[in-house]
C-alpha cells in the first residue's frame, strides 16, 4: 500500500520516498515503480494522472492498483533507495480549480433542477459535465452566477470518510454505486459529493468559474466548463480574436457583431447578383445551342439550372464541368432520353473518378483534361447525340 500524501495536502509539492518496487511492464514499455509514499494522484475520478519527476526522471503516468500508485518512467530505479519526488504543482492547481468548480457547478443544478452529473471529464483544455435534462441559456447564466457567489464567499472545502452508519444518513451525490471506504468533499451550502480526487482547500482559490458552451448529448446536455487561469487564458483568446476582427473590420469591439451582420448581407448581395449574372451566361450558352460547358468556377445552383433547362431542350445530353485539367472537374448531366447510368460505365471506364445518381440525371468527379473529355464525347457523338 502506498502512502497517499496527496490526501494530506493537496498543495504540496515535494516529497521523499523509499522505492518498494521497480519492474519493467512490456505492455506499456515503461518502468513501473511503486513507492512507500507519493504526492502523484493517479488517473482517476474523471481525470488524468499528474506529472512529475522523480530523482529528475519524468514521470510518464501515474496508476493505482490494489491500493499501491504505479509511477511510470522511462528509466528504472533501484528497490529500497529513498528518492525526492515533485509534482507540476502548476499543472494540478489548475485541475483542483476545474475539479472544485465541478463541484459547485453540479451541487447547484441537481439544488435547483435535480438533474444528475452522470458523465465528466477533465481534460488538459476543457472540462465537459453530462447532465440528464436540458437548460434555457437564462438558466445556465443563473447557475454560472451563483456558482462565482460562491466563490467570492471563500468557502473552506472539508473532505471527511464517514463511517457506514454516517454514510446511511447523508444525502451526497455519486455517480456510481461504492463500496469500501468512502470520500466526502463538502462545499457548505452548495455540494456533498463521494469524490477520490485532490481538491483546492478554499473555494477562491478557484477564480473565475465560466460556462462556454452547453449542446445536446444523449437526451440531455453537455455542458464545458472552464475554471481559474483557464478561464483567463480564454478570454484573452477570445479578446485577441475579437480585437483582430475589430481591426479586420474597422469597428469598435463591441460592435464587431453588427459588423459581421453587415458584412454576410453584403456578401449575400453580392452572392445573388453574381448568381444572376451567371444565370445570364449560361441561358445565353443555351441559346447558342452549346450544351456542353467547361468553366473554372460557377456556382452549383447555377450549374444545375443550366443543365435541367439544356436537357430538357435538347434530345442528346446536357452538361457541365466545373474545375480544371491539374485538379481535375465535377461534372453534372442530364438527358431525357439517355439512361446515364450506363453512360457512367463506359465514362469511367475510360476516366478514373466517380460518380452516380438518377438515370437523367447524374453527378461526379472525373480526372481528365478538358481536350480528353471533348475528344471523348466527339467520338461518341454518333452514339449519344451531341
Amino acid at each position: 500500500m502506498t502512502e497517499k500524501l496527496y490526501y494530506q495536502d493537496s498543495h504540496q509539492k515535494e516529497f521523499t520516498a523509499r522505492v518498494l518496487a521497480c519492474e519493467w511492464d512490456e505492455k506499456r514499455k515503461f518502468y513501473g515503480i511503486v513507492l512507500d509514499r507519493t504526492c502523484f494522484f493517479p488517473e482517476g475520478g474523471g481525470q488524468y494522472a499528474d506529472s512529475g519527476v522523480i530523482q529528475e526522471i519524468p514521470v510518464e503516468d501515474v496508476q493505482e492498483q490494489e491500493g499501491s500508485i504505479i509511477h511510470y518512467t522511462k528509466k528504472m530505479l533501484t528497490e529500497g533507495i529513498e528518492v525526492t519526488g515533485c509534482i507540476n504543482f502548476e499543472e494540478r492547481f489548475s485541475k483542483m480549480q476545474q475539479h472544485t468548480g465541478e463541484h459547485i457547478l453540479s451541487g447547484l443544478i441537481y439544488h435547483h433542477f435535480g438533474y444528475d452529473n452522470v458523465g465528466f471529464h477533465l481534460g488538459k483544455e476543457l472540462v465537459t459535465m453530462d447532465f440528464n435534462g436540458s437548460f434555457t441559456r437564462e438558466q445556465l447564466q443563473m447557475i454560472e452566477r451563483k456558482a462565482n457567489e460562491a466563490v467570492v464567499a471563500n468557502i473552506a472545502v472539508y473532505v471527511n470518510y464517514p463511517s457506514q452508519e454516517e454514510l446511511a444518513q447523508m444525502d451526497y451525490r455519486s455517480k456510481k454505486e461504492l463500496s469500501g471506504q468512502v470520500r466526502i468533499v463538502t462545499v457548505p451550502g452548495y455540494d456533498v459529493c463521494a469524490c477520490c480526487a485532490p481538491h483546492v482547500k478554499y473555494t477562491g482559490e478557484i477564480g473565475l468559474i465560466r460556462l462556454i458552451d452547453a449542446a445536446r448529448h444523449k437526451g440531455g446536455t453537455r455542458v464545458t466548463m472552464v475554471c481559474g487561469f483557464r478561464a483567463l487564458a480564454d478570454y484573452q483568446m477570445k479578446e485577441d480574436n475579437i480585437m483582430e476582427i475589430s481591426h479586420l473590420l474597422s469597428a469598435k469591439p463591441y460592435e464587431t457583431a453588427e459588423a459581421v451582420k453587415r458584412l454576410q448581407r453584403e456578401i449575400q448581395q453580392g452572392k445573388d447578383k453574381l448568381f444572376r449574372i451567371q444565370n445570364r451566361y449560361l441561358e445565353q450558352k443555351l441559346e447558342e445551342q452549346s450544351y456542353l460547358l467547361f468553366e473554372e468556377d460557377l456556382d452549383k445552383n447555377a450549374a444545375r439550372r443550366f443543365v435541367d433547362t439544356g436537357m430538357h431542350r435538347y434530345a442528346g445530353i446536357c452538361g457541365i464541368f466545373l474545375g480544371n485539367d491539374h485538379q481535375g472537374y465535377q461534372y453534372i448531366l442530364g438527358s431525357q432520353h439517355k439512361n446515364l447510368r450506363d453512360f457512367l460505365k463506359d465514362f469511367h471506364e475510360k476516366f478514373p473518378g466517380k460518380g452516380g445518381g438518377k438515370p437523367e440525371m447524374v453527378q461526379g468527379t472525373v480526372t481528365a483534361s478538358r481536350q480528353e473529355v471533348m475528344d471523348y464525347f466527339s467520338v461518341n457523338s454518333s452514339l449519344y447525340e451531341f
